[in-house]
């Protein structure tokens, strides 16, 4: 079974492409929409992307086909996992998450980007909240002004 466990790959494929097209296919449409490309367009597109690619990957695995192994150009193979790394990551993310809603964008980003910077190995904190504040207010004002995608801003709306 070891040398067929791209097929798990496969099957996995092919059940988002499954869940795409169901989606896609039971959305609510306006009835009034003109033209012939409409929001189910895309959708179906990408479902059906992944379900070619699911079955050429399938087809390939039981031909006999293998992926290339890591190689490490960067990493040794021989060390173990950093789990401690995984896992403050982890929970960093999850951190952003849970606080995005009540703090806004712009705090809860600036300790995305801290935190990851820490549990990355940089230990500079004289310099990394900074360059975290910065980054997450950058980031705020151009996805909320210049692009038009609205981000919570939390205490600091009518701030920034």
């Amino acid at each position: 079974m070891r040398e067929h466990s791209e097929l798990g790959v496969g099957l996995l494929l092919a059940l988002i492409g499954v869940l795409v097209l169901t989606d896609a296919l039971t959305m609510d449409v306006d009835i009034a929409q003109r033209g012939p490309v409409g929001p189910r367009t895309v959708p179906v597109v990408v479902g059906l992307g992944l379900l070619l690619v699911a079955a050429l990957l399938t087809v390939d695995v039981l031909r006999g086909g293998r992926g290339e192994s890591e190689g490490g150009e960067d990493i040794d193979l021989d060390e173990p996992s950093d789990w401690r790394t995984v896992l403050l990551l982890a929970g960093v993310f999850l951190g952003f998450a849970v606080l995005i809603g009540p703090v806004g964008f712009p705090v809860a980003g600036a300790l995305l980007f801290w935190g990851a910077a820490f549990a990355l190995g940089s230990r500079r904190l004289d310099r990394d909240p900074l360059i975290a504040a910065v980054l997450a207010v950058v980031t705020y004002a151009v996805f909320n002004n210049l692009l038009g995608v609205p981000l919570p801003g939390g205490p600091l709306m009518g701030v920034l």
